[in-house]
């Protein structure tokens, strides 16, 4: 009878143990299909991130992000994830799920945070999106694919919709003037030629009939003729109207409407909106002040090393008579053409390919390219590194603006490979792609507080790989440096405490030694971004802290290697997920 009773026992023991193991199969699975899911729907309202995701069914899409029907179905999106997170069991999460989770409640709550402010009537401005974007896609050489005829036609049908989303850009622009959320004037005055670059007396000069020469041979002859009268009469008969139409808007009504102040502290819920920013980018609470003053430190700390450098070169003035000197030295600029200046960038990535497997054990498999950044955009634009396709059928791209070759000075192009290509963007972005073990929302997340203090912490890695031996190099990766701690003062300067355009260009005058017109146009960067440019000090001073932290609880079993692997295997996060994971690390080593 024990004996029996005994048996009975284990079967029952086996069988609760077996439940419990299915209900925590059931609760993981239930959990892929919320990411998976998320995923799915984030892609639906953002098909031009799908795209550039290489998430093709979304091709031939386009949102009217403005309009107040698309921000409603974003709330509907946030909302609707935030309750069904509340229905994890997260005790059965693995510690990557786990990050998982975090990460989509903290998109959902920064996105419902942002809906509370009507920023959707600034849909347009300088720097970065909707009308930037589909002009490099327009271009064949970003990620909108033009192999196929359909692939053409589903760039027609974008066209087709972007005529539309400028109208709807006008009207919500419209909205703006009359309750003054309007861009500062500066910024106004940098846009119209953007749009006016988009029309020419030629149909074949467009940009937008760029990828018609370049059809696939192929093609049959009726087809390719019939793709030509299509795009041809979408550029001539949607399109130039439009942009027409916009540039005598800009000009006549949104320009004398536009704002003398420069920053969003002028809006009546600017502070409001930019304390979210602030949080949004740096992904911590600090606080705008706390910014502030820390950028001061850093920036104090790094004119002591620029004084430095300044004394190793004998140079007599002060350092911001060494900064002209530097901005002006005519041996720091000794290109004559654009090859020239894309060629020095070859040269410092053959130096340092011997070097990279010391410090990174962890490789991206996705091809790697540098290029010229397009003419339409290249006045406005910074270096910048555009992700590859994950499955490899498209290179990660470092474009580089060369608007005046006789101007381009190289002092601190070595610091500025590190950190747009190699090991910077290319190797953190490519493999987050390429990691199969993430679910693919976070193989395409971004988060700039990591990401961008990635890319801004290997620049400290360039001795080692081989760089920085000419003082002058070395003094641009200071200067890089330096540029990213103004950017804690200025960026909380102009939203938070005030300042005007001009004050913000003085201070990074006194403070920088890049170009002047590089540093208006930084500025102007922040000015149409609040609260991106903070992110990237911020981020690359917790990295930091975490290899310290490392260093010392682990002293001899500390590996260099291991520790990049470590912050690259996972993707970007929020820096106090970042922590999470480097301190479990540090346990488990000990």
């Amino acid at each position: 009878m024990k004996k029996f009773i005994y048996k009975v026992t284990i079967a029952a023991v086996i069988c609760s143990v077996f439940v419990g193991c299915k209900k925590s199969e059931e609760k993981h699975m239930d959990f892929s299909t919320l990411t998976k899911n998320y995923f799915d729907d984030k892609n639906k309202l953002n098909p031009i991130d799908a795209t550039l995701n290489g998430q093709s069914q979304y091709n031939d899409q386009l949102v009217f992000e403005m309009t107040d029907s698309y921000r409603a179905e974003q709330k509907k999106f946030f909302e609707k994830y935030q309750s069904e997170l509340k229905s994890v069991d997260t005790t059965v999460l693995s510690a990557e799920e786990k990050i998982s989770y975090d990460i989509i409640g903290w998109e959902t709550s920064i996105g419902l945070d942002l809906l509370k402010y009507p920023t959707n009537l600034l849909p347009i401005q300088q720097f970065a999106g909707t009308h930037l974007t589909i002009g490099q896609l327009a271009g064949g050489e970003s990620a909108q694919p033009f192999k196929t005829e359909k692939d053409y036609r589903d760039f027609l049908k974008r066209m087709d919709k972007y005529s539309v989303w400028l109208d709807s850009a006008m009207v919500y622009m419209k909205k703006g003037i009359a309750q003054k959320v309007v861009l500062p004037k500066s910024l106004t005055i940098k846009v119209i030629p953007q749009f006016e670059d988009m029309i020419t007396s030629k149909v074949e000069d467009n940009l937008f009939y760029t990828t018609i020469k370049n059809m696939p041979a192929d093609f049959s002859d009726a087809i390719k003729k019939d793709l030509t009268d299509a795009y041809s009469k979408t550029i001539t008969e949607k399109l130039e109207p439009k942009f027409r139409q916009m540039i005598d808007f800009l000009k006549n009504e949104y320009l004398p409407a536009s704002r003398a102040t420069s920053g969003y502290n002028d809006l009546a819920f600017g502070k409001d909106v930019y304390k979210i920013y602030v949080k949004q980018w740096t992904t911590t609470n600090m606080t705008p002040d706390e910014i502030h003053e820390l950028g001061l430190k850093e920036v104090a700390r790094l004119r002591a090393e620029m004084e430095k450098v300044k004394q190793q070169v004998g140079f007599k003035g002060d350092i911001k008579e060494f900064f002209n000197y530097v901005r002006e030295k005519k041996e720091l600029k000794p290109f004559k053409t654009p090859e020239e200046v894309i060629a020095n960038f070859e040269r410092i990535h053959n130096i340092i390919k011997p070097n990279v497997d010391k410090f990174f054990s962890l490789q991206p498999k996705t091809p790697f390219e540098i290029r010229r950044t397009e003419a339409f955009r290249e006045k406005s634009a910074s270096a910048e590194y555009i992700q590859g396709a994950a499955d490899g059928s498209r290179p990660g791209i470092f474009y580089v603006p060369i608007p005046d070759v006789s101007k381009y000075n190289y002092y601190a192009d070595e610091d500025l490979f590190l950190h747009e290509a190699i090991p910077g963007h290319h190797f953190q972005i490519s493999l987050q792609q390429e990691n199969k073990e993430l679910p693919d929302f976070r193989k395409f997340a971004w988060f700039g507080a990591e990401g961008e203090g990635w890319a801004l912490y290997t620049e400290s890695l360039g001795k080692e790989l081989g760089l920085y031996n000419d003082p002058y190099q070395y003094f641009g990766m200071l200067g890089s440096e330096m540029l990213r701690a103004t950017r804690l003062v200025v960026d909380t300067g102009l939203h938070w405490k005030g300042w005007t355009r001009e004050q913000a260009i003085q201070y990074k005058m006194e403070n920088e030694a890049e170009p002047a017109d590089g540093i208006v146009m930084e500025t102007e960067r922040y000015m149409a971004l609040p609260g991106q440019a903070t992110s990237y000090k911020i981020g690359q001073l917790k990295i930091i802290e975490l290899r310290k932290k490392a260093q010392t609880a682990l002293g001899n079993k500390f590996d260099i290697r291991e520790f990049h692997a470590k912050i690259l295997e996972s993707g970007v996060m929020p820096l106090a997920l970042l922590e999470r994971k480097i301190d479990a690390w540090i346990e488990s080593k000990k």
